[in-house]
């Protein structure tokens, strides 16, 4: 079972006056996600992972505490992470659902408590990585970091809103400045409808 790189959920100038340009989404959907589809699929042809979900390649391939991971996991963990990426954006007028505001005060005190977290936890994430708002196996709401492709997946939780922090995800519109785009993520982009509908 091949695998397909996912059509955008909006058109790639949707998210311009957000802040996320149509270059930049040309690069980072068209070539860099393009990219991890191609190579997965060369991976796992003629190998045992050749009829497993894209979840199963995930967990099945993870190794805790490795140094570097291997190809094949990298490759289908940054699917998993951009397809998810992808729909966690929107070009709607980004209102949070009242459920989801609530919990967010009840696990971090405030909404505003729980952007700031989030931030420093993408500003913080030495190199390339990704920040996540996951929901653990309890069912209690908290912010993680990973480093490269690695997602909650590996660790048993379910992601409910994860920021790219790769330098191609931010450098044609912000530059260097990963702080203000992870602001920008925050204020502008995020689906909260999507976030919600993960919990």
């Amino acid at each position: 079972m091949a695998f397909e790189l996912p059509d955008l959920p909006y058109a790639h100038d949707a998210l311009a006056s957000k802040g996320m340009s149509k270059e930049t989404l040309e690069y980072h959907h068209d070539i860099h996600h393009n990219t991890y589809v191609t190579t997965l699929n060369k991976l796992i042809d003629g190998t045992e992972w050749a009829d497993k979900s894209l979840e199963e390649i995930v967990k099945g391939t993870y190794e805790a505490g490795a140094v570097a991971q291997s190809g094949l996991f990298n490759n289908a963990s940054q699917h998993w992470n951009h397809t998810q990426f992808w729909e966690m954006m929107g070009s709607g007028d980004n209102a949070m659902p009242s459920e989801l505001e609530a919990a967010l005060k009840e696990s971090f005190g405030s909404v505003d408590k729980f952007k700031e977290d989030f931030s420093a936890a993408g500003a913080g994430q030495f190199g390339s990585g990704w920040a996540w708002l996951v929901k653990d196996a309890d069912g209690g709401l908290k912010i993680t970091k990973t480093e490269n492709g690695v997602n909650p997946l590996c660790f048993g939780q379910t992601a409910l809103l994860g920021c790219d922090v790769w330098e191609h995800s931010y450098y044609i519109d912000f530059r260097n400045k990963r702080p203000a785009y992870l602001a920008n993520f925050l204020d502008n982009l995020v689906n909260w409808e999507n976030v919600a509908s993960r919990m």
